[in-house]
């Protein structure tokens, strides 16, 4: 404008300025939370999540098409080398799945002889939709090598919804744990008295309920791992799975919202694509949906139970694993501080996820080595 001139028209015109509007990245951690995070699960999280889709985020044909455009994956750490691993199909109604067997290298007892090992099967995470055999392949060599002989590992490819809704992944396991003990017994030199199953988030519900299938059948079992698992599907969403805050009971699923990892939207989805929509009226009263709603819970076998600070699951595992307390079973509780739903496979970044896997070793070690040596 020339100089000694007075601007004209409108003032406020002349006085506006475009306002600056910023939105955090999609999917990026809550400000409220970002500070109870370990830093370091906060800068990759940043690093490689945020801004990106979630996996429930996609079209599940688009997925299957190709799962590496759209999985974000890092922080396992890389598991010791072992004996041996092998690949064996496991019959199932309608098919067959595949179950990947993790062996130490056989060991001799004081007179020579071939000594049994105790084995340990592994149901994966993943919502009952994502994951397979690769999910837990380094925490099951983990597993192995940390028993030093004692314990082979045995990971099932179980079926997957929404193509394999409820009730075939749970069924798949069932299947699958008999098959191992009834049929694998002498092949692998195992010790049926000495069993565990285990299993993170929707793992850890296969293996809550396969828990209490061995006990109804008689069967033994020397331990559960039961880490961040999903115990109560039912309260938290309506027959249409969708997540209502003012109708779940645990106060971490409103608290953890919106947390990165497993968003309660995220849970939803899964809970669609595992039972359908509407989940079935039958379903509301099957247990073995939501394990919480158990009828008995005497007489189960003993429980390490792990949860995780920043998790929506974290009150509905520690209410699980009180549940059980309350009808004496021995459990050992532990919740993993300032650590997301997926402290299992972040042992190579997380000094949490590295305390995890020692807790589980420990635990195998006292429950089906020490235990057979009293």
């Amino acid at each position: 404008m020339a100089q000694g001139m007075s601007p004209a028209g409108d003032p406020a015109l002349h006085e506006f300025r475009v306002p600056q509007i910023i939105h955090p990245l999609h999917n990026s951690i809550p400000r409220e939370l970002e500070s109870r995070f370990d830093p370091v699960y906060v800068e990759y999280y940043n690093n490689y999540n945020a801004g990106r889709l979630h996996t429930h985020e996609v079209p599940i044909e688009e997925f299957r098409k190709n799962p590496a455009r759209y999985t974000i994956s890092y922080g396992r750490a890389a598991g010791p080398d072992i004996y041996r691993i092998t690949e064996q199909k496991c019959p199932v109604q309608g098919g067959e799945i595949t179950i990947r067997i993790f062996e130490p290298a056989p060991k001799e007892d004081g007179n020579g002889q071939i000594m049994k090992r105790a084995a340990y099967v592994n149901f994966h995470g993943g919502g009952w939709v994502f994951g397979g055999l690769s999910t837990d392949h380094d925490f099951c060599k983990t597993l192995v090598h940390g028993l030093e002989g004692h314990l082979v590992a045995f990971d099932v490819d179980y079926r997957l919804a929404p193509e394999n809704k409820y009730p075939v992944p749970l069924d798949d396991c069932w299947t699958a744990f008999n098959w191992i003990r009834d049929h694998k017994a002498t092949e692998l030199n195992l010790d049926p008295s000495r069993f565990a199953v285990g299993g993170a988030s929707a793992g850890g519900h296969l293996a809550a309920v396969t828990a209490h299938l061995c006990r109804d059948a008689g069967i033994p079992l020397r331990l559960q791992v039961l880490t961040v698992p999903v115990c109560d599907i039912h309260s938290s969403f309506t027959p249409e799975g969708v997540f209502d805050p003012k109708l779940t009971p645990y106060e971490s699923y409103r608290e953890m919202e919106y947390a990165p990892a497993l968003p309660a939207a995220r849970m939803a989805y899964f809970h669609r694509h595992f039972l359908g929509v509407p989940r079935p009226a039958p379903s509301n009263d099957d247990w073995k949906i939501s394990p919480m709603r158990a009828p008995n819970f005497h007489g189960l076998a003993p429980a390490l139970v792990s949860t995780a600070e920043l998790d929506p699951l974290r009150d509905e595992g520690e209410a699980y694993a009180a549940k059980m307390e309350a009808a004496g079973v021995r459990v050992m509780m532990k919740r993993y501080p300032g650590v997301p739903h997926l402290i299992a496979s972040l042992d190579g970044i997380l000094e949490g996820g590295r305390q995890y896997n020692i807790a589980v070793i420990a635990a195998l070690q006292e429950e089906m080595v020490e235990m057979e040596d009293l």
